[in-house]
């Protein structure tokens, strides 16, 4: 034991054991420093909405109450807006029922727990999406965007055609499959910088398109795209002499740009996969029914909806989506899908139910039903989640480009669709047009372009 104690007391000891007190001394004082510094906004981003028109979430250095960042902080227009959580990480929500029509100022300063003042800032923000258009030029087709100035701007070289696109669901780009004179298809991603939120004195900015990247080195006979909110992209391909189709899902790169790491998926579909908009799921279909698989690095987990059924489009909300079902009567239905729910059905009816969309958890459903033969007609249902009728129209003198959706923008509480003005029987039918229509009205607004697909690209 007394050599252990001469040991502790040699010289050498007591200059270790008082080098590491200055150094506690030291971080106790920077401690005591930082604790004194008013705290700091550490990021700003978009954020996905799931109840109201958009959302951002704000990363501050020190937890912030969100009772301050409600009293201190202001919209300009003054919508309506919560201050949602607890702690460092909070979500700015805009409330339900609101329409965006030019970009919005934030004003943002709050208080920590201690009550030191968070500096102010100002921020730019514009969250509604934008128009993009598959355009017939020239001898082909090409990639336009509509900016909130009425404008159109090219994103893509002029190919022969364009028979499937999506814009990424992050807004970081947008994926497109151009055809061959062979008839073989060759795929791409174009990436998309956006500026849709920025400190005041930066501003904001029109989207800037990068030259397209092959995803692949050979062409493919057919494909499928689909993409969720975490900018991933899921290709299904294959070639006429290939057995069954190939999956592959692609991550973005650590800047969220498109084409990062590859990973095979190995389940085998009898229709198109889609991803969840939420990410970390795909929904595959084949002959017993729709199966929600979970995607790695997640645990396998597996769930089968049985039943002739189509996935006809997601709600905003986490695990909400709308269902196509035949019946052997040839009758079609719409059915609300909800976590730990049986179907509902909501609407069911003869007619043909060529696309639909959801508001928030399927609180407001559209439906585009067809009915009739030789000269069929358009009509627009809407729907609330217990399948109420809210209002219907019949958009007489228009149809559906055939292979297009419908879809919801709550920013502006519009509907977007490729319709064609009908012509008769004995002459070509004419191009189709984008056509906005107020999601509560349905009162309709042909943009004046020839288009042979639109679809809303998310800001980014």
């Amino acid at each position: 034991m007394k050599p252990r104690l001469e040991a502790l007391r040699s010289p050498g000891s007591r200059g270790l054991f008082g080098a590491l007190g200055a150094l506690a001394a030291v971080a106790t004082v920077q401690q005591q420093l930082l604790l004194h510094l008013p705290p700091r906004l550490e990021r700003l981003s978009t954020a996905p909405a799931s109840s109201g028109p958009a959302a951002l979430q704000a990363r501050f250095s020190r937890p912030i109450t969100a009772e301050s960042l409600q009293q201190g902080s202001h919209l300009e227009p003054a919508l309506e807006h919560r201050w949602l959580g607890r702690g460092d990480n909070l979500l700015l929500s805009l409330s339900d029922g609101q329409r965006l029509t030019q970009p919005l100022q934030l004003d943002l300063t709050g208080r920590d727990g201690r009550g030191l003042a968070l500096p102010p800032s100002r921020w730019l923000w514009d969250p509604r999406p934008r128009v993009m258009a598959v355009v017939p030029e020239g001898d082909g087709e090409q990639l336009q965007l509509r900016h909130h100035d009425g404008s159109w701007s090219a994103i893509s070289p002029v190919w022969p055609s364009i028979p499937v696109v999506i814009p990424l669901g992050n807004g970081s780009g947008v994926a497109a499959a151009s055809r061959e004179t062979s008839g073989q298809l060759r795929l791409w991603t174009i990436a998309l910088q956006q500026r849709n939120l920025a400190p005041a004195e930066r501003g904001l900015a029109s989207v800037q398109a990068a030259a397209p990247q092959p995803l692949g080195e050979e062409p493919v006979t057919f494909a499928h795209l689909s993409s969720n909110r975490l900018g991933e992209l899921l290709v299904q391909s294959g070639d006429l002499d290939a057995s069954g189709t190939r999956a592959e899902l692609i991550a973005p790169r650590r800047d969220g740009t498109p084409q990062g790491s590859r990973s095979r998926l190995r389940w085998q579909a009898t229709g198109p996969m889609l991803l969840l908009p939420g990410g970390g799921a795909v929904v595959v279909p084949d002959s017993e029914g729709l199966h929600l698989e979970t995607l790695p690095p997640r645990q396998p987990r597996h769930q089968t909806l049985p039943g002739s059924r189509d996935l006809s489009s997601f709600c905003p909300q986490a695990g909400r989506a709308l269902l196509l079902r035949h019946w052997p009567d040839f009758r079609r239905s719409l059915e609300l899908v909800e976590p730990g729910q049986a179907p509902r059905q909501l609407w069911l009816g003869p007619e043909a139910l060529v696309a639909s969309a959801c508001s928030r958890g399927g609180d407001r459903s559209w439906a585009l039903l067809v009915e009739g033969r030789g000269q069929p007609e358009l009509s627009l249902l809407v729907l609330d989640r217990q399948g109420r009728e809210l209002r219907r129209r019949r958009l007489g003198g228009w149809e559906l480009e055939p292979g297009t959706g419908l879809y919801y923008d709550p920013s502006s509480e519009q509907l977007l669709a490729a319709l064609r003005p009908l012509s008769p029987i004995n002459e070509p039918p004419p191009p189709a047009q984008p056509v906005l229509i107020d999601a509560v009205s349905l009162a309709l607004t042909p943009l004046p372009l020839a288009v042979s697909q639109v679809h809303w690209l998310p800001p980014g």
